[in-house]
């Protein structure tokens, strides 16, 4: 049992929840690996791109597991120890696109997880739900942030209240997920996507996924001088020069993100 990361040559590296007899549910130790595999892929220049997933056939994750993460008494000091253990869904800035193949139960802190992914694809017996509510809790680790900017307010709200599940078709309706894929298909398809992204500029595709995550809270303005501002930047890059030459050249590019 473990948080697994494997990188390849392509520099995409994918991150399994290893737990599969407990649904991929995380205690302690798992957060603290998961944790530690985000921050690999922020910092690791190897690395273009992430994928996320379950071990086994059954859960992707049902987040945080009941029997171990809420015994005992919380202690207060904890409210301000906002970078312990940071994790994707909960602010660290990964700006590496990352992927969700989605290959079974997705509750959660496993739906949060996702909320907090770029690219999201899921088995066609995945299941989808917010239910912390049910258990007398929140889903946390942006579950109450992410849902209505992702989702129609009436329809998030209803995830979110309620507590019930969606399946992979009503996921993928709205627009919660890119496309539901067949499971045996779900990793291939995950690594194609993958591959496509970790082929271009590895530097424009960290720079639009941070412009286009921070436009949510800038206004139009303000935005479009940041855009501009890193625009200026990237021309100065090795690869903007690689990028046109290589067209020219009618080659593909080599980035080597410099």
């Amino acid at each position: 049992m473990s948080i697994d990361v494997e990188v390849d040559s392509d520099g995409i590296a994918l991150i399994t929840i290893n737990r599969p007899d407990r649904l991929n549910a995380m205690d302690a130790e798992h957060y603290q690996g998961l944790s530690n595999a985000w921050m690999r892929v922020r910092d690791d220049g190897a690395i273009r791109v992430a994928i996320v997933t379950g071990a086994g056939e059954k859960s992707f994750t049902t987040g945080a597991d009941l029997k171990s993460r809420f015994a005992g008494e919380p202690q207060l000091q904890e409210v301000w120890q906002t970078q312990r253990e940071q994790l994707l869904n909960r602010g660290l800035e990964v700006w590496k696109p990352i992927i969700a193949a989605v290959n079974g139960y997705c509750l959660g802190g496993g739906m949060t997880l996702m909320l907090a992914t770029d690219i999201r694809l899921a088995a066609p017996h995945a299941t989808f739900g917010l239910t912390e509510v049910k258990r007398g809790l929140i889903p946390a680790n942006g579950g109450t942030q992410r849902i209505s900017r992702q989702l129609p307010w009436p329809i998030a709200m209803e995830l979110l209240l309620v507590g019930d599940s969606w399946n992979a078709e009503t996921a993928a309706r709205w627009g919660l997920i890119n496309a539901v894929v067949p499971a045996a298909e779900l990793i291939a398809k995950a690594y194609e996507i993958a591959r496509k992204i970790a082929a271009n500029g590895p530097l424009a595709v960290q720079a639009a996924k941070e412009l286009a995550t921070r436009s949510r809270d800038l206004d139009i303005a303000t935005g479009l001088r940041m855009e501009a501002a890193i625009t200026h930047i990237l021309r100065s890059s090795e690869d903007a020069k690689e990028g046109p030459k290589a067209f020219a050249e009618k080659r593909p590019p080599v980035f080597k993100g410099k």
